[in-house]
């Protein structure tokens, strides 16, 4: 990955409706090396897909609760269990293994106290294994990026899932 392909995928990070046109006129290449550039991209997993960015209050959903797991057992067993009741609880937007004294966060979208409030007692409290669970309320968003920085010269890059 070159500095264009880098230009390329924060031009589509900040605006994934670019036609090859724009985007090719943007990072200065003809259409067809450009296009040729965004498959090699999409072909290798670094660009996963495209998606709408939907408005969270107007959309009905204006309550973001960060939440803090504690598993009771860290068991291959408890864990599998815990993810894959996550997995399919819409709610719950993100989901991330943490070092520290929570073993996940989770960031969830929700309608209202009163949903969240239930959202905890039957479908969280019912998944094995949890020890402990801390919510944060967020009253407010000051950043939300959807472009990643530039990787430092030299930074290790992984191959994608």
């Amino acid at each position: 990955m070159d500095a264009v392909d880098l230009q390329i995928i924060r031009e589509l990070q900040a605006d994934g409706r670019l036609s090859n046109q724009d985007l090719a006129d943007r990072v200065r290449l003809s259409p067809s090396p450009c296009l040729r550039r965004v498959r090699r991209l999409e072909e290798a997993g670094l660009i996963r897909g495209y998606t709408a960015m939907v408005d969270q209050v107007a959309f009905g959903l204006p309550v973001t609760v960060f939440v803090r797991i504690r598993l009771e057992r860290h068991t291959a067993e408890a864990v599998r269990q815990f993810e894959e009741h996550v997995a399919v609880i819409e709610h719950i937007q993100d989901c991330y293994l943490m070092a520290g004294s929570s073993d996940y966060l989770l960031r969830v979208v929700i309608e209202d106290l009163e949903a969240y409030e239930s959202l905890v007692r039957h479908r969280i409290h019912a998944i094995p294994a949890i020890a402990s669970i801390e919510s944060s309320f967020a009253f407010g968003s000051v950043k939300q990026s959807r472009t990643y920085p530039r990787p430092a010269p030299g930074a290790s890059r992984r191959s994608p899932r």
